[in-house]
């Protein structure tokens, strides 16, 4: 648990803070926007997520009086003080006063364009920039991965079995809401349907059948003890054998009214012993009982697996989609766009290096996205201070500004929807998304055009 939301930042935030604060420019109004520069998984779309995150973080940001004085032992090479006392008091005294604006969770999202926009003195925007950032980065990444895999598996549903192998407890909290947005199922983690409300699903495991004499008496006991949670996991020792024992326990669950939910591959050759499972159960009258498929399951797997013919019914995707195994990381940056000068304009402020992916585009920007019969069209990244642009825009037919108020003043001025409901936002952001854009690589890009900004 962490002592401060506060503290949850890069020492070099702090210095700065207090450099600001030393010249006398800490409380210059500044703008700064939160991007990425490409969309990950060299896909077409990102899902944007981690917004909830900021709702309960920026409320509770303040330094403490352990906090300041943590920050009092710090000493530079010469051994004297970081950081002033006069300057750790004013940390102390510290109330945001920003106005935040963000693009709302479950948006699609590209390029360049700004997922959050935080504008206020100079400082506190500043010490903002780690903890954003850290709060909107991995959850995106895995709400679009989600997706992803979610989109190769055709509707089928899709199972987050990732809490073991996932990135410590908060981590796994975190993967587990976000893959629920990019439009997973149902998790097999416990503390996330306790704190989400996500569905659960789970079954057993390969030691519950070792600890019996044989498979079949294994499968006899669960279906004893859980009639009415049966999985079985066949894959412990003969896989087809597996099936014929799940087979033989689920025509007595049958007798008794209950029904074998499923049977569990997790090993071998998924698409062919699912070929042979649904005809096993066909044949023994279980056309309802489902086949899942695990181990190690990720977009291109089940792309592949369902090019091959495979039966299965549900995935349970794990590790490679709770560590967005194939990138780590989103990339999203912070980056100050704009600060007010002594006459109270604003002077656009941007990056200029030689690494061209890098350079940034002089200009406030907001973002609208237009609509034809429902699907989407363009987006149009525009200056918000050229009044003459803006209302050329409106003319060009239906549309949506993606960066909403959040919070005015440090005051919370947004309610965020249900879980679900940020969910199903996510699924009709992909169902108005075109269908050539969607594909795991696209080979054309969905048009994001910069309009009239610097």
């Amino acid at each position: 648990m962490l002592h401060s939301f506060a503290m949850l930042t890069d020492l070099y935030q702090l210095t700065m803070a207090q450099g600001y604060w030393k010249l006398g420019k800490h409380q210059k109004r500044a703008i700064f926007d939160l991007f990425f520069r490409e969309a990950p998984f060299q896909g077409g779309y990102t899902v944007c997520c981690g917004l909830a995150s900021v709702l309960s973080a920026i409320p509770n940001f303040s330094f403490k009086e352990a906090d300041v004085a943590y920050l009092a032992t710090l000493q530079g090479y010469d051994k004297k003080p970081l950081f002033q006392a006069d300057f750790l008091q004013a940390l102390l005294n510290l109330r945001l006063t920003v106005h935040i604006e963000a693009v709302l969770e479950g948006t699609l999202v590209f390029p360049r364009e700004p997922l959050l926009r935080v504008e206020g003195p100079l400082w506190e925007c500043q010490l903002l920039e780690t903890a954003l950032l850290n709060l909107i980065n991995f959850p995106t990444l895995v709400a679009t991965k989600a997706a992803r895999v979610c989109y190769a598996a055709k509707g089928d549903p899709i199972l987050e079995f990732g809490l073991r192998r996932a990135q410590g407890e908060n981590g796994a909290l975190t993967a587990s809401r976000a893959a629920f947005i990019g439009g997973v199922s149902a998790t097999s983690n416990v503390l996330a349907g306790q704190y989400f409300g996500i569905p659960l699903i789970g079954t057993h495991a390969h030691s519950w059948v070792m600890v019996f004499e044989n498979e079949i008496e294994a499968f006899g006991a669960y279906a004893k003890v859980m009639p009415n949670n049966c999985v079985f996991l066949v894959d412990t020792y003969n896989t087809v054998q597996g099936i014929k024992n799940a087979i033989q326990i689920a025509l007595k669950l049958k007798k008794q009214g209950c029904h074998l939910l499923g049977v569990r591959l997790d090993s071998g050759d998924l698409a062919a012993l699912s070929i042979i499972a649904r005809q096993l159960l066909d044949e023994a009258g279980l056309e309802t009982t489902e086949i899942i498929g695990s181990s190690d399951l990720d977009e291109y797997v089940i792309t592949e697996l369902k090019e091959k013919g495979a039966k299965i019914s549900r995935w349970g995707v794990g590790t490679r989609l709770v560590t967005a195994y194939d990138q780590p990381a989103l990339g999203g940056v912070y980056k100050l766009v704009a600060i007010e000068d002594d006459k109270g304009q604003w002077q656009y402020k941007a990056k200029i290096t030689e690494d061209l992916g890098k350079k940034m585009i002089p200009g406030i920007y907001n973002v609208r996205r237009f609509f034809s019969n429902n699907v989407f069209v363009h987006d149009i990244v525009y200056d918000r201070n050229n009044p003459n642009l803006t209302s050329s825009l409106e003319q060009q037919g239906a549309y949506e500004e993606l960066l909403v108020p959040i919070f005015h003043e440090g005051k919370l001025v947004y309610q965020s929807p249900k879980l679900s409901e940020i969910r199903e936002r996510t699924l009709e952001q992909l169902q108005k998304f075109p269908l050539e854009f969607k594909a795991l690589k696209p080979s054309v890009r969905y048009p994001v055009i910069f309009e009239g900004v610097g």
